[in-house]
């Protein structure tokens, strides 16, 4: 069973920057398509950006692009999301998510686990 545990979260003015972490275990993290997703209050989980098993593709939803990178460092087990030029309508839980493919997606349902979120509140 593969857990995923993140951090980074926290409180940030507009304009600022995070860097969000995944550490995985229980698995074969270099397998694994990989994926950070985000819920805001009120709204459905939204896809943010995507990272297949080599770490070679991206994909990123058009609201974050340009502004946030996602990475993953297959020898620590983890995947980052470099988050700058924060806006507060960056605000939700973020969260990060693997499937049992070396291919990226951006569909939520194509994941097998998650982790258990992590809070970014961006301040105006």
């Amino acid at each position: 069973q593969v857990q995923l545990v993140e951090s980074g979260g926290g409180l940030v003015q507009a304009g600022g920057s995070l860097r969000l972490s995944c550490a995985a275990s229980g698995g074969t993290f270099s397998s694994y398509g990989m994926g950070w997703f985000r819920q805001a209050p009120g709204k459905e989980r939204e896809f943010v950006a995507t990272i297949s098993a080599s770490g070679a593709i991206t994909h990123y939803a058009d609201s974050v692009k340009g502004r946030f990178a996602i990475s993953r460092d297959n020898a620590k087990n983890t995947v980052y999301l470099q988050m700058n030029s924060l806006k507060p309508e960056d605000t939700a839980v973020y969260y990060c998510a693997a499937r049992k493919f070396r291919a990226m997606s951006a569909n939520e349902k194509q994941y097998d686990y998650w982790g258990q979120g992590t809070q970014v509140t961006v301040s105006s």
